[in-house]
């Protein structure tokens, strides 16, 4: 089917529909134990389903990461999706952000060269060794994924432990907790964990600054109202009607700070398409980041428009 309206170069898509229960209560998360009644369920299916089958018509390149609120993969209907997609010849990246609860065998189905994981290790919701034994698994399959850690003290120990045993090809990254500032001793133990730390560390100031939200990439939710992103509230378009293509335009931020991963890695000055060549929606870098040599990378901050640099490994 020929697209509804321009017919972009490539397209990004962040995709997260009604779904926001989870198996876990990590206490720093509000979707913590949430359950969706069967009628929202429901509905999430159909939505996905709905989406899944748009992407599959269209003619032109599409990248697709699903954020969900709550775990997605513990649901049948993800687990297609994500198999379906991956074996679109015009889909490069099929992503899920995911706690990695579920299951492993439905992977045998999908298309490894596609398809790429974004993991959470949530300390305490999980006996560590069974977390590393899928990470193992994932490895020993050929899957491609990083695996990331919320920065917060308690979790030093565990994540230190996690890079050890990680093989050094596994990008381990990990996530300023929301609201925490770091002094520079604790910034230093994070991102001897995480040479790329310093990127999480302090929000990027991003008002007026050119972004690739709202021209290459889009946030859509499951009635496909696309936004910029997850956090610009103005729609500017739907999917399924053809005006979303239209819409699409270079934007600059409207917002004064940009502090979430998903959000700045689009961010023009921060140059992390390079950075993340080839991994921008599963979060893993171009190349091996030797954290004994590389100094913490910039955030845009008031005054401070800098690009991340480094010493790096090929």
């Amino acid at each position: 089917m020929p697209s509804d309206g321009p017919r972009p170069a490539h397209l990004t898509i962040l995709y997260r529909g009604p779904l926001a229960s989870c198996d876990y209560d990590c206490p720093y998360c509000p979707f913590a134990k949430r359950r969706d009644s069967p009628e929202r369920l429901r509905t999430d299916r159909e939505a996905l389903e709905r989406f899944t089958g748009w992407v599959a018509e269209r003619d032109f390149p599409i990248s697709v990461l699903f954020t969900p609120w709550g775990e997605g993969l513990v649901r049948s209907w993800y687990r297609r999706a994500m198999v379906r997609l991956s074996h679109l010849g015009h889909v490069p990246r099929v992503a899920i952000q995911t706690n990695l609860s579920s299951r492993l065998s439905w992977l045998a189905e999908a298309d490894l060269g596609t398809l790429a994981l974004w993991v959470t290790y949530h300390p305490g919701q999980v006996d560590y060794d069974r977390f590393i034994g899928k990470c193992r698994d994932l490895v020993a399959l050929g899957v491609r994924f990083s695996v990331g850690v919320v920065g917060l003290p308690e979790h030093l120990e565990a994540a230190r432990r996690l890079r050890g045993d990680l093989p050094d090809e596994v990008y381990l990254w990990v996530n300023a907790a929301e609201g925490r500032s770091y002094t520079d001793a604790e910034a230093a133990g994070w991102t001897a964990v995480d040479p790329l730390f310093g990127l999480s560390r302090h929000p990027h100031s991003s008002r007026g600054l050119p972004c690739r939200t709202g021209e290459s990439v889009v946030s859509v939710d499951g009635d496909g109202r696309v936004r910029r992103c997850h956090f610009v509230t103005e729609v500017i378009g739907n999917l399924y009607d053809g005006s979303a293509l239209r819409a699409l335009r270079p934007r600059p931020c409207p917002l004064a700070v940009c502090d979430c991963h998903i959000g700045y890695v689009h961010l023009e000055p921060l140059g992390l398409y390079d950075t993340f060549a080839g991994g921008v929606l599963e979060r893993i870098p171009a190349v091996r980041w030797a954290a004994s040599a590389l100094e913490p990378p910039l955030a845009v901050t008031p005054g401070n428009e800098a690009a991340p640099g480094g010493t790096v490994i090929p």
